[in-house]
């Protein structure tokens, strides 16, 4: 297997908060360091990580084992399980339930979590075991319920076209709905996967009895990351709700002072040039509240408080006294809203720090204030493993073409990507003749309108404009040139459509579009072992994994 790194900065859409984050650098380091208490890649988090008092540590144990047995956990997670009730550390990650496992980022992050547990226990000498936290409670049912793998003609993307007239956690959310979807959709996943085993893992999980998004999700992250122990968590429970209710407490009663804090580092990351990932809005609070509407449905409504100290949620308004009665009798009904969610979960666990994408990392930078009022401290987050992974086919075609990832994203389109091919394949003597005469036109132009500007800033300019007008020409004969080539031979084409498909699908990330099992599909458990041992720390930037 071989690997290239580029730096995070090579891949397209990268925000400045993320790149600065990840590429670090003297410039940047002392005021990060104020958003990023910890350096990301750096051990020394490993030896700090908190431990809970013992009760709760029995009772998170417990209830983690009782979803590990439903999730059809192995030997390697339950024995996982057992560390944390003996003191053991928690490196975490967690994804949407998205339908069929979600893009292959959803692979990476897990993998990621395996491998800097394996690290964090090796350098501390603590035992540190990966954790895996469902986000069952969001509500956006569109973004879950879909997924995309590549065929020879492009990506398709399979839906469930499930529905909910009003927002509801997705998790609980049952994938069969009567209406013949869920069959389609695994019959055409099969055949798109070539009938692998992961393949029959999917019509397992998702045709089962009362299949939601989170138990098909959860058994299928399971089973793909058994040997590695991976601990799935679905955290929507009564007793794992109760366990996180002191950070639900704190973010009711101090709401109006978190809510400044926020408001106040949301202004410092604009001022310093950076972004804030979540709008924070006067009034707004860190909380959901599952309500029934006017026609008695369940619903997740944001709460809202209002300017005399009462909360809204829908159309129904609570006091801060019902709110807290709500938590100590049905405290399930509670949950974080983005910035409140890893402080929520990480007073659930012993985190010694979590594996976070270029949103999540985003989040920490405005959340950090949150965890100082609340935990007293601020977990470490850690950049996930950012892959392109190459077929062994489209790795050779980008050799033989000498194509690299930056020129793909570059190119953003088969048809550029083609003409560029197109360009290359120009016989020598015809490149060396458009060379001649474009660099011999660029100097006497640059020479004319540096004369001309001598004589009148007008004619500087418009000699400029004249200037940039027949360069574009000449551009456009390199062009045409490169097209024929293409057109003469048809090859370049085909190549340039397959590398686009594989490396940069629809203009997007693989990572983030492609679905995860289909990787799987081609190359089995070998695949999350490969994953876990490039997530080390040898590459702080964009991995290219030829398999």
């Amino acid at each position: 297997m071989q690997a290239e790194c580029y730096p995070i900065s090579t891949l397209p859409g990268t925000t400045k908060l993320f790149r600065d984050f990840a590429e670090g650098g003297a410039d940047h380091a002392r005021l990060l360091r104020r958003w990023y208490p910890h350096e990301p890649f750096s051990m020394e988090w490993a030896k700090h990580s908190p431990e809970l008092n013992v009760e709760q540590t029995e009772l998170l144990a417990d209830a983690l084992r009782a979803q590990a047995i439903k999730f059809g956990a192995a030997e390697a997670a339950l024995a996982n399980i057992e560390k944390l009730r003996n003191g053991a550390a928690a490196v975490v990650t967690g994804q949407q339930v998205a339908l069929f496992g979600g893009p292959l980022l959803t692979l990476l992050k897990a993998a990621t979590a395996v491998r800097k547990a394996q690290d964090a226990t090796i350098a501390s000498g603590r035992e540190h075991v990966p954790v895996f936290w469902l986000a069952t409670e969001d509500h956006d049912l569109a973004e879950v319920d879909q997924v995309e793998l590549l065929t020879k003609q492009g990506v398709e993307k399979i839906k469930l076209d499930l529905r909910a007239d009003q927002p509801q956690p997705v998790g609980g959310i049952r994938v069969d709905d009567g209406s013949g979807a869920l069959t389609a959709a695994l019959e055409r996943a099969s055949e798109l996967l070539e009938w692998a085993p992961v393949a029959d893992w999917l019509r397992e999980f998702y045709a089962a009895p009362d299949a939601t998004l989170a138990s098909a999700f959860g058994k299928l992250l399971t089973r793909l990351f058994a040997k590695q122990g991976l601990v799935v968590m679905d955290a929507s429970s009564r007793a794992l709700h109760a366990l996180g209710a002191p950070v639900l407490r704190k973010a009711i009663e101090r709401a109006e002072e978190l809510e400044a804090t926020l408001l106040a580092r949301s202004s410092e990351l604009v001022s310093a040039g950076y972004h804030a990932q979540v709008n924070v809005e006067a009034g707004m609070s860190l909380l959901f509240l599952i309500s029934e509407n006017e026609a008695g449905e369940r619903v997740r409504f944001s709460l809202r408080r209002g300017a005399s100290g009462e909360w809204k949620a829908g159309a129904k308004t609570y006091t801060t006294a019902e709110l807290l009665e709500i938590l100590e009798t049905e405290p399930e009904r509670l949950s974080p809203n983005a910035l409140l969610r890893a402080i929520f979960q990480d007073a659930i666990l012993p985190t010694g720090a979590y594996i976070g994408g270029p949103a999540e990392v985003a989040y920490f930078a405005q959340s950090a204030v949150v965890y100082e009022k609340i935990l007293g401290r601020v977990t470490p987050v850690l950049p996930r493993l950012s892959a392109t992974l190459l077929e062994p086919a489209i790795a050779q075609t980008m050799a033989a073409h000498e194509v690299s990832l930056l020129q793909v994203f570059e190119a953003k389109t088969a048809e550029e990507l083609a003409v560029r091919l197109g360009a290359r394949a120009i016989p020598i003597e015809g490149k060396r003749k458009i060379a001649s005469v474009g660099n011999a036109m660029d100097a006497e132009l640059t020479a004319l309108t540096e004369y001309m500007s001598t004589m009148s800033a007008d004619l500087g300019r418009a000699a400029g404009v004249s200037g940039n007008k027949m360069r574009y020409q000449m551009n456009r004969l390199r062009r045409m040139a490169a097209a024929f080539e293409v057109q003469k031979e048809a090859s370049l084409k085909k190549h340039a459509t397959a590398i686009m498909l594989n490396v940069f699908p629809d203009g997007h990330l693989q990572e983030r579009l492609l679905a995860g099992v289909g990787f799987v599909s081609r190359h089995g458990d070998g695949l999350v072992e490969l994953l876990v041992e490039h997530a080390g720390q040898e590459c702080p930037g964009h991995r290219v994994i030829t398999l």
